[in-house]
C-alpha cells in the first residue's frame, strides 16, 4: 500500500438504503448495491496502519487493509481472492455481519471508520457477477466418509473445508430445506435466499451431498448408523434453545417465541401457506421482548405486516449515543444500536422490567412491566421504581430475550456427548468432544453469537476432523 491520505480526502459514506415507503411494501433487501466508484474512494479512506486492529477484531482474520487497497487500485480480481482466503461465504457476512472490524479501526478513534462491510459486499457481489466465484472440487478423493449435522453457517463452513481435503461430504439437515438460521430465522429483508441457494449449488457442484428431513439420533438417523456411514462426525446444530419466562400469564394465546414467527414469516415470504400455529402481526397490537438483532428481525417483519402498533421493550437502560470512557477504543462500542428496521416504525422503551401477561379469553391483551434502575449489586441486577407499573396494550408478544444453548436432542444423548454449564457441547481446543471421532462447532460450542464467528468456527473444527482422519488412516 502505498501513502495514503483518502482519510482526509474523503468522508466516511453509508451504503444506500431503499426508501422506508418502498422497502415496507415487500421483503427484499433493505441496503443498495455501493457503487464501485464509491467502493473505490472508500477504500482508499484505509490507513495501513502499523498495527491493523480491524484484522485483530475480525473472528476470521479478514486481510482488511490488503483488499481495501486492492479496491482502491481497481484491482478487484485480487482483492477477492483475498477476501476468499480467510472468507468461505463474504456474501453472507458482508449483509449479515454487525460488524467488529470497523469501530477497531484506528480511523474511528478520531473519525468515522473504513466502511469495510460495504467494501467486503462490494467485492463479493462484483466477483459474482464478474463469474470469479466458481465451484472448486477438490483434484482427488480420500474415500473417507463425514458425516456434517446441521447446516447452519458452521456446518456449511465445516462442510466445504472437508470436501476441499478430499473427504466424502453428506450433510444432514432436519428441516426440509438448508440453511439452518440462515434460511429461516434470518429475514429476506437482510439477505434474500437468492444469495443462499446461489452458494449451495456451488457446495453441491464442488461434491457436497445435502440431505433434508434426517433427525440425526433419530428415527430417520439412528447414531448406530450414522457412526456406520461415517468415519467422523461435526455437529453444528445450533444453539436453538430459545430462553423463555415464567411470569404470570405466559400461557395465554398470543405469547410466542420470536423464533416460531421468524420462522413462519420466512415461510410465507419462500411462498408457503401457513394453515396451522399460525402466527400472523396484521392489524395487531404488537409487543417485542428484547432489544438484540432478533427483536430488530421481529421489528422489521411485524411492520411489513401492517400491525396496528409495535412497542420494544428494554430491560436496559438506554444507551448513549458514543463510547463512554470506561469503554475505549478498540473495545466493541456499548452504545444505542440502531437497526434500519428502527427507521421504519414503531417505539422503544427502555429500562421496563416485564412482570406478567394479562388477557381475556385465553387470549393476550396487555403486558404489565415495572420500570427499573441499575443496582449497585451488579450489571445483572435491577432495583424495582415503586409506583411505575404501566400496561402496555397487546394482542401479540413476541419473545426475543436470546437463546440458552442447545436444545434436547437424542443424538447428543446417544453419541455420549458432555455439555457445559451453560448448556453447549463441551470441546477441547481443536473442536473435538471427548467423543472419538465427533467434532463440534458454532453456536453449539459457544452460545449464540454471529455469523462470521461461526464461519471462523467451522474451518478450524473442519482442520481438525481432518487431521484425525489422517492420522487413522
Amino acid at each position: 500500500m502505498t501513502l495514503r491520505t483518502g482519510f482526509l480526502e474523503h468522508r466516511r459514506a453509508q451504503q444506500p438504503r431503499r426508501p422506508v415507503a418502498e422497502r415496507l411494501r415487500d421483503q427484499r433487501e433493505v441496503y443498495l448495491p455501493l457503487p464501485l466508484h464509491t467502493a473505490r474512494q472508500q477504500g482508499s479512506r484505509c490507513m495501513d496502519c502499523g498495527v491493523a486492529f480491524c484484522h485483530s477484531a475480525c473472528p476470521l482474520g479478514n486481510l482488511i487493509p490488503e483488499w481495501n487497497d486492492l479496491v482502491s487500485r481497481d484491482d478487484w480480481y485480487e482483492a477477492a481472492v483475498r477476501l476468499d482466503a480467510t472468507n468461505n461465504f463474504p456474501e453472507f457476512t458482508g449483509r449479515l455481519c454487525p460488524a467488529p472490524c470497523e469501530p477497531a479501526c484506528v480511523l474511528a478513534l478520531a473519525d468515522e471508520p473504513v466502511a469495510i462491510k460495504s467494501i467486503e459486499q462490494a467485492i463479493i457481489d462484483r466477483a459474482f457477477a464478474e463469474g470469479w466465484v466458481r465451484p472448486e472440487p477438490p483434484p482427488h478423493r480420500t474415500c473417507r466418509r463425514v458425516a456434517v449435522v446441521g447446516s447452519g453457517p458452521a456446518g456449511l463452513a465445516a462442510a466445504q473445508q472437508l470436501n476441499r481435503a478430499g473427504h466424502l461430504v453428506t450433510v444432514y439437515e432436519r428441516s426440509d430445506r438448508i440453511g439452518g438460521l440462515l434460511r429461516y430465522g434470518i429475514p429476506d429483508f437482510k439477505m434474500e435466499k437468492w444469495v443462499l441457494d446461489r452458494r449451495l449449488a456451488l457446495l453441491e457442484a464442488e461434491g457436497i451431498v445435502f440431505e433434508t428431513g434426517y433427525e440425526a439420533g433419530g428415527a430417520t438417523l439412528p447414531v448406530a448408523t450414522l457412526r456406520e456411514r461415517c468415519d467422523a462426525v461435526v455437529l453444528a446444530v445450533g444453539a436453538e434453545r430459545s430462553r423463555d419466562v415464567a411470569l404470570p400469564g405466559r400461557e395465554l394465546r398470543g405469547v410466542h417465541q420470536a423464533m416460531e414467527y421468524l420462522e413462519q414469516q420466512n415461510r410465507r415470504t419462500a411462498g408457503e401457506v401457513i394453515s396451522d400455529g399460525a402466527i400472523t402481526a396484521q392489524g395487531k397490537r404488537v409487543v417485542i421482548i428484547g432489544g438484540g438483532d432478533t427483536g430488530a428481525d421481529c421489528l422489521g417483519n411485524v411492520l411489513r405486516e401492517r400491525c396496528e402498533a409495535v412497542e420494544q421493550l428494554y430491560l436496559y437502560p438506554e444507551p448513549p449515543g458514543s463510547r463512554q470512557a470506561h469503554n475505549p477504543w478498540p473495545e466493541w462500542p456499548l452504545i444505542l444500536r440502531t437497526h434500519p428496521a428502527h427507521e421504519e416504525g414503531g417505539t422503544r422503551s427502555f429500562a421496563r422490567m416485564v412482570t406478567g401477561f394479562g388477557g381475556e379469553h385465553g387470549r393476550v391483551t396487555r403486558v404489565t412491566t415495572l420500570e427499573v434502575t441499575p443496582s449497585a449489586a451488579g450489571r445483572h441486577n435491577f432495583d424495582l421504581v415503586e409506583g411505575s407499573e404501566h400496561q402496555h396494550p397487546a394482542d401479540l408478544v413476541l419473545l426475543a430475550i436470546g437463546f440458552d444453548g442447545v436444545r434436547d436432542l437424542p443424538l447428543l444423548d446417544d453419541l455420549g456427548i458432555t455439555r457445559t454449564e451453560p448448556g453447549a457441547i463441551a470441546v477441547d481446543g481443536g473442536f473435538a468432544t471427548a467423543v472419538d471421532g465427533v467434532f463440534a462447532c458454532g453456536d453449539a460450542t459457544r452460545g449464540a453469537s454471529l455469523i462470521v464467528t461461526a464461519i471462523a468456527d467451522g474451518t478450524p473444527a473442519a482442520a481438525s476432523c481432518d487431521a484425525y482422519l489422517t492420522a487413522r488412516h
